[in-house]
């Protein structure tokens, strides 16, 4: 099992490369840096890749939406080339508030989109010729634009034509298009004991369709790292984090995040904390979430029980495990895990 943490949105990116070359020291394998409506990723991933030597370096994530497939392909294989081969390509649909909010684009087609995005990556990196007819037309057919447009290649010649690509999911459906093309799989909220109960029917779904090239799905997944006795004050960052997140992302009806906290049996809870949060009660929103539920998404207490949910992660098919260590000294807390890991 590898050990990644994700970079908070909104640090200082000088800041955040200093605490990634520590943690690299202390074993951190990989690094997720997550872009909303703030610094993009793709620079701040150049830099933290100047700065390290062996972590991998990967978008969680770039929305399929505000850059063309090909934009795509060529960041990553720009960052593939100067972090020598540490790239990991993470994409996703985001949601309307980003996607129509922040970038003015329609939020549509989620499914073909990110079927067409991976499609057109792979085959850039390969340097194909690329054109499409779908959701993306390439080039722009007669009619469109100027006429002047033409099949082109990728200029550069990638480090890797099979730069990994993870994507982020929770709906059932993509979920099982997620593990039908995806070499790896970024849920969030991730609750290992409940994971196959609501998902389980999609991946193997999903992975009926796979190709035997991809090999086994990836699976990223974890939260809030404290090793040690009365660390239980660390729970409240998760929870105002999940309140903001089933409470507030989205409107009544539609919401991602809490149809998902449904699906984990929490039905009245899920109206309670959406129904406070959207009324502006952010703190009894948070404090309204289960704290069962809490204790469960993330890896917080003695030795003991962390051994227990590093076990209980595992068995959930979990290989890379994205933890964010809220203690004064983070890099002595990787290479605690590092060594219960083992």
């Amino acid at each position: 099992m590898k050990i990644s943490t994700t970079a908070p949105l909104g640090m200082d990116p000088l800041a955040l490369a200093d605490q990634v070359v520590a943690l690299e020291k202390a074993g951190l394998d990989t690094v997720w840096v997550p872009e909303a409506y703030g610094f993009d990723s793709p620079t701040l991933m150049g830099f933290i890749a100047a700065r390290t030597n062996t972590v991998e370096v990967g978008a969680a994530i770039l929305n399929i939406y505000s850059r063309t497939p090909t934009l795509i392909a060529g960041t990553a294989a720009g960052l593939d080339y100067v972090s020598g081969g540490r790239a990991i390509l993470g994409v996703g649909a985001s949601g309307p508030q980003v996607i129509e909010g922040w970038h003015g684009v329609p939020y549509d087609k989620p499914l073909g989109r990110t079927r067409e995005v991976v499609d057109i990556c792979r085959r850039a990196w390969k340097r194909e010729i690329i054109t499409n007819d779908g959701s993306f037309k390439i080039p722009l057919p007669e009619g469109q634009g100027t006429g002047l447009g033409k099949p082109l290649k990728m200029l550069n010649h990638p480090v890797r034509n099979n730069i990994p690509i993870y994507v982020a999911a929770i709906g059932d459906k993509n979920v099982q298009l997620t593990a039908e093309i995806g070499d790896g799989w970024l849920p969030i909220l991730f609750y290992p004991e409940k994971a196959r109960e609501v998902w389980g029917s999609s991946l193997d779904n999903g992975g009926a369709k796979r190709s035997g090239d991809l090999g086994t799905l990836e699976i990223v997944a974890g939260g809030i790292l404290g090793i040690g006795d009365d660390l239980d004050h660390l729970l409240d960052a998760s929870a105002a984090m999940s309140s903001l997140y089933i409470g507030g992302m989205g409107a009544r009806g539609k919401n991602f995040y809490n149809t998902l906290f449904q699906r984990y049996g929490y039905e009245e809870q899920a109206k309670v904390i959406q129904d406070l949060y959207l009324d502006g009660k952010k703190e009894e929103a948070a404090a309204a979430v289960p704290r069962e539920f809490l204790k469960a998404i993330n890896l917080v207490g003695p030795e003991g029980y962390i051994k227990e949910r590093l076990a209980a992660f595992r068995e959930a098919g979990v290989t890379n495990l994205s933890v964010n260590p809220l203690v004064a000294d983070p890099v002595a807390e990787i290479r605690k895990l590092k060594e219960l890991i083992g």
